[in-house]
């Protein structure tokens, strides 16, 4: 049992670590919890709480551009709640069976589009962004919600392709968006999962611990950090984990 408390609060704080200088971290803390006898939807709806509880001081470290995006939160937020809430009944609603089918591709899919984010932040922002790309954003949101709601890797990833079409100039003020409404999706999310009584309590205690003091550090030593190795190290480990999960179901 200390064994798994350390483990867990280890790998909790390399996920905070790694969420506060290139994201990702739900590649770590997910198999663990799996990897240590949670059921996956168990799993998936205690990393979700424990992340968000983790990592909730980044928003606090954006507040001097909330101002800025304050207009844009207005129209995404409302998209968010709704998608999110969607994506967190829907997972409920799906039985244990078909959602540990589901793991493999659903982590497959994060690493990859944890791989493809340097290809996102290359939608630079339009001076003047048109009515049309600013719909198909809020649309993009809804469905980035849903998928946040029902598993999350790589929300934050996602929502880059989306809101650099805004016309936001500074990369703080997308980052700030992002940030906002990743912890909006998450937190309405984590709220469902603990009224559908879904939360391993103990295992998430533990997991949030390690992620707070890994995104502290993360976000102290950020700039110290090689962040192209953190990528590197966590796509190998997102490939190498959905391998594992994949061979898991043909076994």
């Amino acid at each position: 049992m200390l064994t798994e408390a350390l483990a867990l609060c280890a790998i909790g704080a390399a996920a905070g670590a790694v969420n506060a200088v290139a994201g990702g971290g739900t590649l770590l803390t997910f198999p663990a919890l799996i990897f240590f006898g949670t059921t996956a939807i168990v799993a998936n709806a205690t990393n979700t709480l424990a992340l968000f509880l983790g990592t909730a001081g980044s928003i606090f470290s954006f507040r001097r551009q909330l101002a800025v995006v304050k207009p844009w939160l207005i129209r995404f937020v409302p998209v968010s709640i709704l998608g999110g809430w969607l994506g967190s009944v829907l997972l409920t609603r799906t039985s244990e069976r078909v959602f540990a089918q589901l793991v493999p591709f659903l982590l497959l899919f994060a690493t990859v589009v944890f791989i493809a984010q340097g290809v996102f932040r290359r939608f630079a922002a339009p001076e003047h962004p048109h009515r049309r790309m600013v719909w198909g954003a809020i649309v993009f949101q809804f469905g980035v919600a849903v998928y946040g709601g029902y598993f999350g890797a790589g929300i934050g990833i996602l929502m880059l392709a989306s809101l650099g079409f805004l016309g936001l100039g500074d990369l703080h003020e997308i980052n700030a968006l992002k940030n906002v409404l990743a912890g909006v999706i998450n937190f309405t999310a984590a709220v469902w999962f603990v009224a559908s009584g879904l939360i391993d309590w103990p295992r998430a205690a533990i997991v949030t611990v390690g992620a707070v003091g890994g995104y502290f550090l993360g976000a102290h030593y950020s700039q110290r950090l090689p962040q192209k190795l953190v990528r590197h190290a966590i796509t190998a480990a997102g490939l190498a984990i959905s391998a594992v999960m994949f061979w898991r179901q043909l076994r």
